[in-house]
């Protein structure tokens, strides 16, 4: 079912850290928004929001001046910082109720912000969400490319249903929105989040641009923390993966025992050593391993009982 024209269209952009990108990001967003207005694309109530996640620089005071500015652009800050996936979730929630549909911006524009019409006619061809897909990684770095397959695949194997090659520029309906507002789980990973939604999907390819301005907020500490917490969030096949691999080991044990008998019963045991010391510590290892990923899930659901908001808004700006 197609929609009507003259959608309203919220862009929420959250931002961390970003003065130095920043100002060619309102400029860069601006000027889309108004070339599709003129074209008929996209509603004049069409607006920007720029969620601002605890930044400790210039990055809200930049935010308010260029909202004072501009009747288009609104700012939200946040109490602390909460990470980009939370931030992200703030301002999709703040304006799903004034918007027809929503998408989502990473403030550093390496997600081609030229590929929004097509975002926009695929949600008027009756698609509730609508995925970003890069075409190729070939900006990216080996270690990169690499780590990003491996991930993917390793998130399928789980049982985990993600969109591959797509991080966090989606568009999606008011629907939509108000469908992700039912998840009220604390720990949050809105790329396998989203997928559980279901309704009308689509896709758009881009290419990847390289960053404007600044520097990347996911260093190789937290793209694993990130990976982790997606693994962790989405499925129990760890925990099971652990149980094979005890099952395993008893099993190595049970063949070791009746080695050693046979070979004490013909003469030919030999004490060792090495063998001893060996077995010990690769079961102490299977043990650690095994405590440390029960643990991780004893953890999310320490956190999910505790029911503490995911953020707070401490101040809004709408002209």
């Amino acid at each position: 079912m197609n929609r009507l024209k003259d959608t309203i269209l919220y862009a929420v952009i959250p931002c961390y850290q970003e003065e130095d990108a920043l100002p060619e990001t309102i400029n860069q967003l601006g000027a889309q928004f108004a070339k599709m207005e003129q074209a008929g694309v996209i509603s004049p109530k069409s607006r920007m929001v720029f969620v601002d996640d605890g930044s400790k620089d210039q990055t809200w005071q930049m935010i308010r001046d260029a909202a004072q500015k501009d009747t288009r652009i609104e700012g939200i800050k946040l109490s602390r910082n909460v990470g980009h996936q939370n931030a992200l979730l703030a301002g999709l929630m703040a304006v799903r109720e004034d918007c027809d549909c929503c998408i989502s911006v990473d403030a550093d524009l390496q997600d081609d912000i030229e590929a929004i019409p097509e975002f926009v006619a695929a949600f008027e061809q009756g698609n509730d969400v609508v995925y970003g897909v890069r075409s190729c990684r070939k900006k990216d770095s080996v270690f990169k490319r690499t780590s990003a397959k491996a991930f993917y695949k390793l998130m399928k194997i789980l049982g985990a249903d993600v969109v591959e090659n797509h991080a966090d520029y989606r568009l999606m309906s008011r629907r939509a929105l108000n469908a992700l507002a039912e998840f009220s789980e604390v720990n949050l990973f809105l790329r396998g989040v989203v997928r559980l939604v279901g309704m009308p999907t689509a896709t758009v390819t881009y290419a990847r641009k390289q960053r404007q301005a600044g520097k990347s907020k996911y260093p190789l500490k937290k793209m694993l923390s990130f990976a982790f917490d997606g693994i962790t969030s989405f499925s129990i096949r760890p925990i099971r993966l652990v149980w094979s691999l005890g099952m395993l080991v008893c099993f190595l044990a049970v063949l070791a025992a009746i080695y050693s008998l046979l070979a004490f019963w013909g003469g030919n045991s030999v004490s060792g050593w090495t063998s001893l010391m060996i077995s010990i510590w690769f079961l102490g290892g299977v043990q650690l391993i095994s405590v440390g990923v029960i643990g991780e899930y004893i953890g999310k659901i320490y956190k999910e009982v505790k029911r503490r908001p995911r953020y707070i808004i401490e101040e809004r700006i709408r002209l």
